[in-house]
């Protein structure tokens, strides 16, 4: 059975039109040169710790050292890897495929995959029309610079200022960054393809809408009937469908919210007895037209959103994220340009779990007569960055295993299990009774006015 991952347009929900709490980004005077200096001294572990209110940047070294990677050390463009494939086969839909399929001329889809992904909170949130008090805002959920400046959250971050150097349909691929759980799903840095069409003479929305479905659908059918090859069949393909008559892949539409689209929607395919989420895609708000400097009253379009890395685990099956940033070449060697290869398991090391129990302060408390609250608030995200940033990739999963509140007290108390297991090599006892003693250091350290260890 294969979940329903959210793997579109705003993958894990996180940009769905929800109420939040308000956020609270004081002023900082950091710049990304002093930041950069300060990351690499290793000083400031406080300031780098996840924070409801925060002063500097919640940047860790290793993400910004990936952030900072030249374009072609990128995941989605080094050749012969599974996202760089992926990538590849989606344009060529637009760039082949798509105006032969609709019976028109052929549409010139700019593509753009290295644009920097440092960008503005104007870019990544206002333009967008993110609500203020969205929790996508919020320090536990982005990565800040300082309160004006974040490593992307999404690709849509350069849709307006696409449309403002007048581009009118274009692709967009990237690493996107979010503070998120730690499972074999989710991953700090995961890779984004956003797409864009602006139509003249503003046809109507219902136009639009119809134009975007029959994109989208072809697009699906495209990818999912993509030959699928064995490691020993390794012949690059140039076209998904060796038979044309091949049944098509059922799809639906579900009706979905998102703050830059209206009627939106999100495609599902049924994919091996289940329905798997595909993509988000909506009509561009007029608002976002404006932010781009495009007319809403002479022009429409739409747009669409899609993640990698999900996608490519079911396409690739590949079971665990952690395995893109693999440089076995147990691993590696197993892809080739243009070739969708079912993942072939080559280890199946022992995990080690450790468990760590704390009382926890996730409730707030007032702090006036008014009902006004201080303070930040123990969240997940905070824990998983502060052991990733200790253990790295050899932590493959996060999960509550029990958690009860003190009659007398009402004190919460939570207990993790963390799941330390390396998908390229065994572990040893020491290696990780070290990195968890570590991780109760700094849990007593850096949580102790959110977190106390039992």
């Amino acid at each position: 059975m294969v979940e329903n991952w959210g793997i579109g347009f705003i993958v894990a929900q996180r940009w769905r039109t929800v109420p939040a709490q308000r956020l609270w980004l004081p002023a900082v005077n950091s710049t990304h040169g002093t930041l950069a200096r300060h990351l690499s001294r290793g000083r400031g572990a406080r300031a780098l710790r996840a924070q409801s209110t925060i002063t500097k940047s919640n940047i860790p070294p290793h993400i910004l050292e990936k952030a900072k990677a030249t374009p072609s050390e990128k995941l989605h463009n080094r050749v012969h890897h599974p996202l760089c494939t992926l990538r590849k086969i989606i344009e060529a839909y637009f760039e082949n495929e798509l105006g032969a399929k609709q019976g028109r001329p052929p549409v010139q889809f700019a593509k753009f995959h290295d644009l920097p992904p440092i960008v503005s909170t104007r870019a990544c949130f206002d333009e967008l029309l993110v609500a203020p008090d969205h929790p996508s805002r919020r320090p536990t959920d982005t990565y800040y610079l300082d309160e004006a400046t974040v490593l992307r959250a999404h690709t849509t971050a350069h849709d307006t200022e696409l449309l403002r150097q007048g581009y009118r349909a274009f692709l967009v691929t990237g690493d996107v960054y979010r503070r998120d759980s730690i499972d074999k799903k989710h991953y700090p840095i995961f890779h984004q393809m956003d797409g864009v069409r602006v139509f003249a003479d503003a046809p109507s929305e219902a136009w639009v809408l119809e134009d975007l479905k029959e994109t989208l659908y072809g697009l699906a059918q495209y990818l999912f009937r993509w030959p699928k090859n064995s490691e020993a069949d390794k012949s690059p393909r140039t076209s998904a469908l060796s038979d044309a008559d091949a049944a098509p892949i059922p799809v639906r539409w579900v009706d979905a919210e998102f703050p830059f689209t209206r009627h939106s929607l999100e495609l599902e395919v049924l994919w091996q007895g289940d329905w798997l989420e595909v993509l988000g895609c909506g009509v561009i708000q007029p608002d976002v037209l404006r932010a781009g400097d495009v007319d809403p009253a002479k022009h429409s379009g739409w747009a669409f959103g899609l993640g990698l890395e999900r996608l490519a685990m079911v396409l690739f099956d590949v079971p665990d994220i952690r395995l893109f940033w693999s440089s076995d070449k147990r691993f590696i060697k197993q892809f080739q340009d243009g070739v969708i290869t079912q993942f072939q398991p080559y280890s199946k090391y022992p995990p080690v779990y450790k468990d760590v129990s704390m009382w926890v302060k996730d409730q707030p408390e007032a702090s006036d007569g008014n009902g006004s609250t201080s303070g930040r608030l123990f969240h997940e995200n905070d824990l998983c960055e502060l052991v990733r940033n200790l253990a790295g990739d050899l932590v493959e999963d996060i999960s509550r295993v029990d958690e009860f509140v003190h009659p007398k007290t009402k004190r919460r108390s939570i207990c993790y299990r963390i799941t330390y297991r390396s998908p390229d090599r065994s572990l040893t006892d020491e290696e990780i009774n070290r990195i968890q003693n570590q991780v109760r250091e700094c849990i007593r350290l850096e949580m102790s006015d959110v977190a106390e260890l039992r």
